[in-house]
C-alpha cells in the first residue's frame, strides 16, 4: 500500500524519555522537515520501560484532545529487536509506535480503527534510537503522502491483544503525588472501596469534599480512577509507586 496521506494539524510526542537530548533531537528533525506543523510535547514521563502500563494512560490522554493529531508514541524497551512498528488510524487521529502493547488499548476503544505494520525503513538507522531514526521519519512520510510499505495488520494479532480492558494497578504518579490507576472510573460502582496500605479509601467527587491529609479516590480529568490525598502526596502517604497493584473492595 502506497500513497496514504494523513491530514493532521499537529504532532504530539508521547515518550518515556524524560529530560535529556532525545526528545529535542526528534523535535529538531520534525521541525526541519515539517516547519509549518506544530510539534507539541504531550507527555515525556510515561512509565519507563513499561508499555503494559502506558497502554492504559495513552487512550485516557487522547480522550479529550482535538482530532487530526498524529501521536508519535515511544515506550520501546525492545528497540533494535524483532518487534514491528505500527501505524494506526483510530477515529480522528493517527498513531505511530512499537507493536509491544503500547497502543493496543487505543485500538480496542476506538469506534473506527485501521492498523498497519510499517514495512519501510530508512537506509541509515541506529540500533537504539528508532524514535528519531524510524518513527519520526515515518511520520514525515505519512504526512507528505510518501510510501511507507504498509502491510494491513489484524488488531487481534497485536501484542497485548489479550490484555484486560482495565487494570487495577498504578500506572502513573503525577507532579502532586496523585496515583492514576488503569481503571476507568465510569466502569466502577460509586460505592467501590480501594484497599491500599491498610486503608479503605472511599470515593469523593473532588479534593474539597474530604478533610486535609485524608486519602480518597475520585474520577480524574482523564476519566481514570485516581488515588489522592487532600493537600498531601498519596505516593508518600500510602507508600505506592508505578506498577503497584490496587485491591478493589
Amino acid at each position: 500500500m502506497s500513497g496514504l496521506k494523513a491530514a493532521c494539524q499537529r504532532i504530539l510526542l508521547l515518550t518515556d524519555f524524560g529530560e535529556g537530548p532525545y526528545i529535542g533531537q526528534i523535535e529538531a528533525l520534525l521541525n526541519a522537515r515539517l516547519p509549518a506543523l506544530p510539534c507539541l510535547r504531550l507527555i515525556q514521563d510515561l512509565p519507563v520501560f513499561r508499555p503494559d502500563l502506558a497502554a492504559y494512560l495513552i487512550p485516557a490522554l487522547l480522550r479529550d484532545l482535538p482530532d487530526q493529531s498524529l501521536l508519535l508514541c515511544v515506550v520501546d524497551p525492545g528497540v533494535g529487536g524483532e518487534r514491528s512498528v505500527l501505524l494506526i488510524q483510530a477515529d480522528g487521529n493517527w498513531l505511530i509506535g512499537p507493536d509491544n502493547g503500547l497502543l493496543v488499548q487505543v485500538v480496542r476503544r476506538a469506534l473506527y480503527c485501521r492498523v498497519w505494520r510499517i514495512g519501510w525503513q530508512p537506509e541509515r538507522m541506529s540500533a537504539s534510537f528508532h524514535g528519531r531514526d524510524w518513527f519520526a521519519p515515518a511520520a514525515v512520510r505519512l504526512l507528505q503522502g510518501e510510501d511507507l510499505g504498509l502491510i494491513p495488520h489484524d488488531p487481534i494479532d497485536m501484542v497485548g491483544a489479550d490484555w484486560a480492558a482495565d487494570q487495577p494497578v498504578i500506572i502513573y504518579v503525577d507532579h502532586f503525588g496523585n496515583l492514576m490507576t488503569g481503571l476507568r472510573a465510569d466502569r466502577l460502582d460509586p460505592a467501590t472501596v480501594f484497599l491500599v496500605a491498610g486503608q479503605r479509601l472511599k470515593r469523593a467527587r473532588t479534593f474539597c469534599e474530604v478533610a486535609p491529609r485524608e486519602a480518597f479516590w475520585y474520577e480524574n480529568a482523564l476519566g481514570l480512577a485516581e488515588i489522592a490525598v487532600n493537600q498531601g502526596r498519596a505516593d508518600r502517604s500510602l507508600g505506592l509507586r508505578v506498577g503497584d497493584p490496587v485491591t478493589i473492595g
